[in-house]
């Protein structure tokens, strides 16, 4: 959700949506790996949780640098360099954002099976069921989230102070992510 909201304040409702579906994306990634049984070779070797961890602790880290170091246009969002605006690439930053977050790994390994019930019928139907219920109801809340963000975002932008916290702000939430990530 921070990071649908720094895209939103920094780049605009537009790229927070395009953010927030992205990481829809990535949650379909995490409930295929659950529901193919590939979770479970993250649960048997912690190396692999690991890696997964620190790449998405290092990717947050550098997505954030790269927003600190964007240069601004004239679009009325400092944030916004040529090279961010590609909505395609925000959206695929989202994706990669989700699957490389190892709680959202975690959450599919340990929470989600505890509401599977084998006796109910086969098991991978029913995990790409909650794994849908799950990404849905995600990804439109996190959609009301970059809305009101990104119409907070506007209204402050008018504000010379909000406009040089806005050059600093979501990137520093992207890379306090990546270290929360890393570290907890």
């Amino acid at each position: 959700m921070l990071y649908v909201i720094s895209r939103s304040l920094g780049q605009g409702r537009k790229a927070g949506i395009v953010s927030a579906l992205g990481i829809g994306a990535g949650t379909l990634v995490h409930t295929s790996i659950a529901a193919f049984g590939l979770a479970a070779i993250l649960v048997s070797l912690p190396i692999a949780f690991q890696i997964i961890k620190f790449a998405g602790a290092a990717y947050l880290v550098f997505l954030g640098l790269r927003m600190l170091h964007s240069k601004s246009t004239n679009s009325g969002h400092p944030l916004v360099s040529k090279r961010s605006a590609d909505l395609w690439t925000i959206f695929r930053q989202g994706v990669a954002t989700n699957v490389l977050n190892p709680k959202v790994a975690l959450f599919f390994i340990a929470f989600l099976p505890q509401f599977v019930d084998p006796t109910k019928g086969t098991i991978l139907p029913q995990i790409v069921l909650l794994g849908l219920i799950f990404d849905s109801s995600g990804t439109a809340w996190n959609i009301v989230i970059a809305s009101i963000a990104g119409q907070a975002g506007n209204m402050l932008s008018k504000r010379s102070w909000f406009s040089r916290l806005q050059k600093i702000l979501p990137g520093a939430i992207l890379i306090a992510l990546g270290f929360l990530v890393a570290f907890r």
